[in-house]
């Protein structure tokens, strides 16, 4: 916890809500998800869950990858709320295969007081398989919101990470759009043995440094943030495919460019709408799989 509160952008917001303070039980989400193989599938061999983070059991719904373990994290208080303390662990032992996802949007509440935040620890084996693609996430008016993200895996594995982060309530409230104080996300990669791969982190504060201008947003509203941490070999052979040059895909502009260190591929999308950054996102996935595992992907689900 020191390491989140001596992130210099949180210093405005030590305040303790008028509520529940933080990190009271109610607000200290926890959820720690261990995947094996066991025979001809990946199975969910450690599950802990701690209100309002809950997992509830793996499924097998691909028909392209009937072995892959899916599975839906809920958030039972409908989002993140001011004081929130999250905190996920997911791990994935030797040849495991899984697809993390989310039930919704992760909604960030407006807040009076304090912030959220939500730490992500993942840990693959060798061979490991990991596609963590979370629904959109839609910060509120006046929300702050701290993630941090740490990745270890040997170069024989392969994780696939998104996060599409929306304007806000576009459609539904006036003064919502980039109306949230602060959007704080960082990522580091290492191997097993500890040598660092990368470290990326970005701060929105778009109160203090407005980002619909040029060279930051510009006119797009919605941004995606795909890393793909993988072998040296597969991180070329999806490059040939994406190159790193911005192009234009309908209403929006995808990148991709090489991550140091031989770590993998970093790609990005910035979109009008939410529904074509999505899709553009879908494609570089679709590609991954196939050229990781060989498969193709199942037909998009109709509610999502």
């Amino acid at each position: 916890m020191s390491t989140l509160h001596a992130a210099p952008e949180l210093a405005p917001y030590h305040d303790e809500p008028a509520q529940l303070p933080s990190g009271a039980p109610g607000k200290n989400g926890v959820l720690r998800l261990g995947f094996e193989r066991r025979g001809d599938r990946t199975i969910l061999a450690e599950l802990y869950r701690q209100a309002p983070l809950l997992v509830q059991r793996a499924l097998y719904w691909d028909e392209a990858m009937p072995d892959l373990a899916c599975v839906f994290i809920i958030t039972t208080s409908g989002g993140l709320l001011q004081g929130d303390r999250h905190a996920l662990r997911v791990r994935l032992g030797e040849d495991a295969q899984a697809h993390l996802t989310t039930q919704s949007a992760t909604r960030i509440q407006q807040m009076d007081a304090n912030y959220a935040t939500q730490t992500q620890d993942i840990v693959l084996e060798d061979g490991a398989y990991l596609e963590f693609l979370p629904e959109p996430v839609i910060p509120y008016r006046r929300s702050r919101y701290l993630a941090r993200t740490q990745v270890s895996l040997p170069e024989s594995a392969t994780a696939l990470y998104a996060e599409i982060i929306l304007p806000g309530r576009r459609y539904h409230h006036d003064g919502e759009l980039f109306g949230y104080d602060l959007f704080s996300s960082a990522l580091r990669a290492t191997r097993p043995d500890g040598r660092e791969l990368f470290a990326e982190k970005f701060v929105i504060e778009p109160g203090r440094f407005p980002v619909d201008r040029c060279a930051v947003m510009g006119g797009f509203q919605v941004v995606a943030n795909v890393v793909l941490l993988t072998s040296a070999a597969l991180a070329d052979r999806v490059f040939d495919q994406v190159p790193a040059a911005v192009t234009m895909t309908g209403p929006a502009v995808a990148g991709a460019s090489r991550l140091p260190n031989g770590a993998g591929l970093i790609y990005r999308v910035l979109g009008t709408d939410s529904e074509p950054v999505r899709a553009v996102v879908r494609d570089f996935w679709s590609l991954v799989r196939r050229e990781t595992v060989g498969a193709s992907l199942p037909p998009p689900f109709r509610w999502r």
